[in-house]
């Protein structure tokens, strides 16, 4: 009797395990994939898909879900759904969608605002995949140059300079030739990041797994001993690197993919992940970076769906057994209330959970114990640089660059975050400097003879919060001048390394933690969200913070759910369509990406047996 009962149990679970993975319907299928269409170059008809105004008439009938924020990750979540059969509308505060994958345009300079340049694209890659899918095989990728990244450390006679190449075997051979005295401690580094690379899915599956067996195995000890990265993923950088070297430069360049935590309290996985994500090389959208919003869009419309801009989101409603049915939206001195069951924020943890919430519900025990999970992060402080002139006239390249006062990031980001507000924009001790223009092979002619420049650097919020209440162009004098001396300093810093640039410089524009609030919604003007540090890579909170949250149909997206970046919002997105479907999409992806791989391995036989 037993043996009987036993059996069925088992078949039970194999179908149901099977269904759940194979029989579920999927959003992505190769089928959906077109030829390439030519780049949009009309400006007036990419508007019309990036800035379609809000207005109820505008609203789809019968949602059945609502996503605020543009940004990446609310939109994979999105196309996600609406490739299922949903019904789904983006809602951006902003004139135009993409979060900080949108561009602007000033006197004839287009800048981009987030995305900078992307890894993991190769043929036949995980997310080459998942960004076909989601735009349906429109959106194409421009291959960078092997040099991506150079990072400079020290400043007059004690300046040092090293680069990044990309490569399967580049990248570690270029970084030993470097440092010759520290051959050992750049292979345990190699071997770190692929035992990051391929075990972080274990990272994730805590996402996905019930939240009980997710925390069973981690408190029983179970998944410690199953596999190394729950450990790493909270093991410090600084920890990590002075067990391998001395060599102060060297564990910059293990850590010199900033994002405004110390080594010291930042792990070391993200880290090794961070720079392993550009091993296989370096890719831009072609186009310019609002391509991914524009694309995107096309799908969620193509069924049935809409992205309508000008639509800031004032709360998320809750029905009177709490669960979340819809959104109101401003709409000149009104508001308008767009129902559906399913609410998704691209937000972030603080804006959704403290600013769309009532304050009743804000400060119920399970709300705060899961903003409890993550900090805010730190501010970002951009300088917009237009300049008459090609790449070649002014001497830039596509190569990033990297720039440090000095080797000790750990002291160096405590003394300046330290710093008043006085002191902070003459002291700036980090920044990373690209050049889009010179990216995108499309500028040359839809920007002829004009380059552009952006800076970036990370700052403390409360340096600008006294000018928190005042209206975005309107701050006032003091407001322009405070943050004016940060950018002259990081543009006399940065015409050091480019000295023609100088004389060209045409237009400046500079965004503060302030500007990003108003433009991106980033909650104290932090665009990698909540704080990527040790307490949030601790495989316990990993396994709780997750898409859903204590309030029934609403959920996550974006860079809170694993981590920053424009690829850590599109996984952010992956995860959220997963748990609001209830179905693991990456394993779709998966199939697919074996499919593909076994489809290039016949093609490769056949064309090798032609040449015989």
């Amino acid at each position: 009797m037993w043996l009987l009962v036993f059996l069925a149990w088992s078949l039970a679970c194999a179908g149901g395990t099977y269904w759940y993975l194979f029989l579920k319907p999927s959003p992505f299928s190769l089928e959906s994939l077109r030829p390439k269409e030519p780049i949009e170059l009309d400006q007036r008809k990419r508007d019309k898909v990036l800035k379609k105004g809000f207005s109820q008439e505008r609203i789809p009938e019968n949602l059945d879900a609502i996503v605020i924020g543009s940004g990446i990750g609310g939109l994979t979540a999105a196309a996600c759904l609406a490739k299922v059969g949903k019904r789904v509308l983006v809602l951006e505060q902003h004139d135009q969608s993409g979060g900080c994958c949108h561009t602007f345009i000033e006197k004839g300079f287009e800048f981009d605002v987030g995305l900078h340049y992307v890894g993991q694209l190769h043929e036949n890659s995980l997310m080459r995949i998942a960004f076909d899918q989601i735009t349906e095989g429109q959106l194409e990728f421009v291959t960078l140059p092997q040099h991506f990244d150079t990072v400079h450390i020290g400043l007059g006679e004690e300046h040092r300079e090293y680069s990044y190449y990309s490569g399967k075997t580049e990248m570690e051979a270029n970084m030993k030739k470097q440092f010759p005295d520290d051959t050992k401690a750049v292979e345990e580094f190699f071997k770190l990041m692929k035992v990051c690379a391929r075990k972080t899915s274990y990272l994730v599956s805590l996402k996905l797994i019930p939240r009980w067996l997710a925390l069973l195995l981690l408190k029983s000890g179970i998944a410690d001993l199953y596999c190394n990265i729950f450990r790493l993923s909270g093991t410090s950088a600084t920890t990590w690197a002075d067990q391998v070297t001395s060599n102060k430069d060297l564990q910059v360049i293990f850590s010199y993919l900033f994002y405004g935590v110390p080594p010291r309290d930042s792990s070391i996985l993200i880290n090794a992940l961070l720079i392993h994500h550009y091993k296989r090389g370096a890719y831009y959208p072609k186009g310019g970076a609002s391509e991914i919003a524009y694309h995107i869009s096309n799908t969620i419309r193509k069924y049935g769906g809409d992205v309508l801009v000008r639509a800031p989101v004032t709360r998320v409603l809750l029905d009177k057994d709490g669960a979340a049915c819809g959104v109101a939206v401003r709409k000149g001195q009104e508001e308008v209330e767009v129902k559906a069951p399913i609410v998704i924020s691209n937000c972030g943890l603080f804006n959704t959970l403290k600013n769309f919430l009532p304050p009743e519900v804000h400060m119920k025990h399970d709300i705060q114990a899961r903003l409890e999970l993550v900090k805010p992060g730190r501010g970002c402080l951009l300088i917009f640089s237009g300049f008459e002139g090609t790449a070649e006239e002014l001497g830039i390249t596509s190569t990033n660059m990297w720039l440090f006062k000095h080797n000790n990031m750990d002291g160096m980001m405590d003394e300046f975050f330290a710093m008043s507000k006085d002191e902070a924009p003459d002291n700036v001790p980090m920044m990373f400097i690209t050049f889009p223009s010179a990216k995108d092979p499309t500028a040359k002619i839809r920007h002829p003879g004009k380059s552009c420049m952006t800076i970036l650097g990370m700052v403390n919020y409360e340096w600008f919060e006294e000018w928190k209440d005042t209206t975005v162009r309107k701050r006032g004098d003091d407001y322009t001048e405070y943050k004016m001396r940060f950018a002259n300093n990081l543009f006399n810093w940065a015409c050091e390394h480019f000295p023609k640039l100088k004389d060209k410089l045409v237009f400046q524009e500079v965004s503060t933690p302030l500007s990003n609030m108003h433009y991106l919604g980033a909650y104290q003007g932090a665009m990698y969200s909540a704080e990527h540090n040790l307490d949030r890579y601790d495989p316990i909170s990993i396994a709780q913070n997750r898409c859903d949250t204590p309030i029934k149909n609403l959920y996550i997206s974006g860079q809170d759910v694993f981590s920053c970046g424009v690829v850590g919002a599109l996984h952010g997105g992956l995860l959220c369509a997963s748990a609001v479907l209830d179905h693991i999409l990456y394993m779709d992806l998966m199939f697919m990406k074996k499919k593909l791989k076994r489809d290039k391995a016949r093609e490769d036989a056949r064309h090798a047996k032609k040449l015989q």
